[in-house]
């Protein structure tokens, strides 16, 4: 196996399960040192030991993304445990309630909002002073295939991932002066706890795998290694990018 980031310094937001564990399972196997930051504290823990059972470098931080001043604690965690920062996955994030505009509260928007856009943008602020220390830094944020796309009763869900692209592009800009690389990826249906429900419903699985042109839904190990390719050296010439993981579903 390649060791691509070994002694680089990782934090993923999101870590407790789906792409975001995933992900940190997939840095910590190529010699990354890995910080694993959630809101659920005993998930995480759980996450945190599998990657040590694997024989990954990693250790585990609390997180509200709501909370600027917990971003800011988050990264101090980082830096204190592993003495800096090199890459940055910014994956925490929750679904909105299906249904119709009208039926959508107040409440719910900002919810979805919040943790979605306000969130990435909390983290990113705190994480850019620590990886301005440090030559060839990456951030990675989650956008979603809705960040192309529209979908009926998703309104504060879709909002907030075009949110996320248009943040991305934009401080890829800013920051590429101080050398940090900031992309994103854009996930279609992917086999995660957050879409677990709809997916053992009756005919669940049979209209997501036709909702994409590949005709299945995808695998969190195929977002992971999108993220780690936009994080390496191989993807050193891309900035600004968002990345569709979604089996042909944007381009429909």
């Amino acid at each position: 196996m390649k060791r691509r980031f070994e002694d680089k310094v990782v934090l993923v937001t999101g870590a407790a399960g789906g792409i975001g564990l995933a992900t940190a399972r997939a840095f910590a196997a190529e010699g990354a040192k890995v910080m694993l930051a959630d809101r659920d504290g005993v998930k995480l823990h759980a996450a945190e030991e599998l990657v040590r059972e694997e024989g990954g470098d990693a250790a585990s931080v609390v997180v509200d993304v709501t909370d600027y001043g917990d971003c800011q604690r988050m990264v101090e965690a980082v830096v204190q445990r592993f003495n800096g920062l090199h890459i940055a996955c910014n994956n925490a994030g929750v679904p909105s309630p299906i249904a119709p505009f009208e039926e959508q509260s107040l409440e719910q928007w900002r919810r979805v909002m919040d943790v979605n856009l306000n969130g990435v943008f909390h983290c990113m602020q705190a994480q850019v002073p620590a990886l301005r220390k440090s030559a060839g830094t990456a951030i990675i944020n989650m956008a979603s295939v809705t960040s192309h796309l529209a979908a009926a009763g998703m309104a504060g869900y879709v909002a907030s991932k075009h949110g996320v692209a248009g943040l991305t592009k934009a401080t890829a800009l800013d920051l590429i002066c101080y050398g940090i690389r900031v992309n994103a990826v854009a996930p279609g249906f992917i086999e995660t706890p957050m879409l677990a429900p709809a997916l053992e419903a009756e005919k669940g699985r049979s209209f997501f795998d036709a909702r994409a042109p590949i005709g299945r839904i995808g695998k969190v190990e195929e977002v992971a290694s999108c993220v780690l390719f936009l994080a390496s050296a191989e993807a050193s010439y891309v900035v600004g990018t968002i990345l569709n993981v979604d089996g042909g579903m944007a381009i429909t």
